[in-house]
């Protein structure tokens, strides 16, 4: 007769590969409807949507184009809108990181009043729905001149972004052994000399992880997108695109989809480059006598 730990030990390793299943089915099902939806025909779509293949034969990519090509040419423009998304969630992450890297070194290593409560004072702050900020973020801007601006919308990004981004980085920053900051300060280093050759590159995956997180918020959020650049299509980002595709009657859905798809291909690609750094612990054998 099996043993009660021989018996646990099968049935978790049964549960994990149906969890895994599970969530695999949950994650990959829609993406595949999605990518097949935007390389069918739309007669095709029309006659049977509930059809989940489709012949090679009968692959079209008319619908790329039509997305990517330029409004001026009747296309829908997403090209010149993925090149602001760009420019906007790379402002965002230089622009967060150069303040949320001192920031948090500074809340993991100094003594000062209230250190053990700031982390969650910056949890607070992010818990405040963006709505409070878009008002007054609007006016401010307005009167500098800023309104309609992609770095000025990645400025108001870093108000949403910073917070969270200190809390993570800090709560990576208090894994890292003292003692190796010790000896580079032995070695003559200063604070942020040490902080640059030292300390960011053993924390390059706490680095990647948050920026991967404000790439994220950048490339994909919509109100600010909305309240800042709707007077100015030539600066829109993807999201406004993709919103006005959803919002559009004549608009086939084989097009919406094929948005989608341009808007989410570039995550999964940054996903998937970056995997290696998100998994790999650099600190691991650092502190050794």
């Amino acid at each position: 007769m099996p043993s009660r730990a021989h018996v646990e030990e099968r049935t978790f390793a049964i549960l994990r590969w149906v969890v895994i299943a599970f969530l695999a089915v949950i994650t990959i099902v829609p993406f595949y409807y999605m990518l097949l939806l935007s390389v069918k025909p739309i007669d095709q779509l029309i006659v049977d949507p509930s059809k989940l293949w489709v012949s090679l034969s009968d692959i079209t990519l008319d619908t790329y184009r039509q997305v990517l090509k330029p409004t001026s040419a009747g296309g829908q423009g997403f090209l010149r809108m993925l090149g602001n998304s760009a420019v906007v969630a790379l402002v965002t992450i230089a622009l967060t990181l150069l303040v949320s890297v001192p920031g948090a070194y500074a809340v993991a290593r100094l003594k000062f009043f209230g250190h053990r409560q700031i982390s969650a004072l910056f949890l607070a702050v992010y818990l405040f729905p963006a709505t409070l900020l878009a008002v007054p973020l609007f006016v401010i801007f307005a009167k500098i001149g800023l309104q309609g601006s992609l770095v000025g919308l990645a400025v108001v990004y870093i108000a949403q972004t910073v917070p969270v981004s200190i809390y993570m980085l800090k709560n990576y920053f208090v894994t890292i052994p003292y003692s190796i900051e010790e000896a580079a300060a032995l070695d003559g280093c200063g604070r942020l000399r040490t902080l640059r050759s030292v300390v960011l590159p053993l924390a390059a995956p706490s680095l990647m992880a948050t920026g991967l997180y404000v790439f994220m918020i950048a490339w994909n959020e919509f109100l600010f997108a909305l309240l800042f650049l709707a007077a100015n299509p030539d600066k829109w980002t993807v999201s406004l695109g993709l919103q006005q595709l959803a919002g559009g009657i004549e608009t086939p859905k084989t097009v919406l989809m094929a948005g989608s798809v341009v808007l989410t291909v570039p995550v999964v690609i940054l996903f998937y480059a970056a995997e290696r750094l998100l998994t790999e612990g650099l600190t691991s054998g650092a502190d050794k006598s």
